[in-house]
């Protein structure tokens, strides 16, 4: 997906089994972060940055939603484990990885795999992607800080 496109409405399933929709956020912007594993440095780096500054995000009129691959089993683990405030969508099935493009082949110590591409895409409240932040750009320990830059 690029910008200017529109992400659908119903974004996924959170790990209690919740429809996660764009218009659930009225007169939001959605920061839409899909990350690669739960639990991994990176990830929970990441996910810590945007817990930490979670009010800052919500006063400059963002709501934070993950996304990755993971089952509802690890979600609820690593979002209890980091008091993370904000849904997790679980993509098992890799239907919005791969609507939004963020699926692909990985290389990582000499071995290739299918994986998730760090990437964060900032929607309006109508779900059209207004900025893409790729995987070069994201710095996990600041995401947040990234974000409320923009």
């Amino acid at each position: 997906m690029n910008i200017g496109d529109k992400m659908p409405d119903l974004l996924g399933l959170d790990a209690e089994g919740r429809e996660i929709r764009i218009s659930d956020f009225p007169g939001k912007r959605i920061a839409l972060y899909f990350y690669p594993k739960d639990s991994t440095p990176g990830c929970t780096a990441q996910a810590c940055s945007l817990r930490d500054n979670y009010t800052a995000l919500l006063e400059a009129g963002y709501q934070v939603i993950g996304c990755s691959i993971d089952g509802p089993a690890a979600h609820r683990r690593f979002a209890e484990k980091n008091s993370l405030p904000f849904p997790l969508i679980t993509d098992s099935e890799h239907r919005l990885v791969q609507l939004a493009g963020v699926w692909g082949e990985k290389k990582m110590a000499g071995r290739t795999y299918m994986g998730t591409f760090r990437t964060t895409f900032i929607l309006a409240p109508d779900g059209t992607i207004e900025q893409i932040l790729t995987p070069k750009q994201i710095k996990t320990k600041e995401h947040a800080a990234q974000i409320l830059a923009l």
